[in-house]
């Protein structure tokens, strides 16, 4: 959690992109200690690998750096008070859970939690078309940053 606020609060681009590499690996190793094996090396290879290469790329190519540096953040300080409160009473909320102090509406019998099986079976077979969609629209945004990029120059 601490990485994730420092990710948050960093004015220098490069520093946030480090910051959110070590939030990733941080809830990589949340899943391995869940024993869902098949999701931590997903979180290692896709995000924290692929993801946040790609963010460094974005900002080596835009120099985000400088730019975000030049301007002036005014404002938003409202709404990152107002976020801050609800991600608070998420997390108290959460905690409570976790301890049983607060009990939450039970499942129903008939629903089981999903195994690294049960996710393939969905990204294979149900959720094949919007799995496909969302890595085109990757691509797309990453051709783009790059056609952006070179305009500048």
């Amino acid at each position: 959690m601490g990485s994730a606020i420092l990710m948050v609060t960093r004015r220098n681009v490069v520093h946030a992109a480090i910051f959110l590499l070590t939030a990733l690996l941080a809830t990589a190793g949340i899943f391995l200690q869940l024993e869902a094996e098949f999701l931590f090396i997903i979180q290692i290879f896709l995000f924290a690998g692929g993801i946040v290469a790609l963010f460094v790329l974005v900002i080596m190519l835009l120099n985000l750096d400088v730019s975000f540096r030049a301007t002036q953040v005014s404002g938003r300080q409202k709404f990152g008070v107002a976020l801050a409160v609800v991600l608070a009473v998420q997390m108290v909320v959460a905690i409570a859970v976790g301890r049983g102090s607060l009990r939450l509406a039970a499942l129903p019998g008939d629903v089981s939690p999903g195994n690294t099986e049960a996710i393939g079976d969905a990204l294979l077979h149900q959720a094949v078309v919007p799995f496909e969609i969302a890595s085109l629209l990757l691509m797309v945004a990453m051709v783009g940053a790059m056609v952006m990029a070179r305009r500048r120059t």
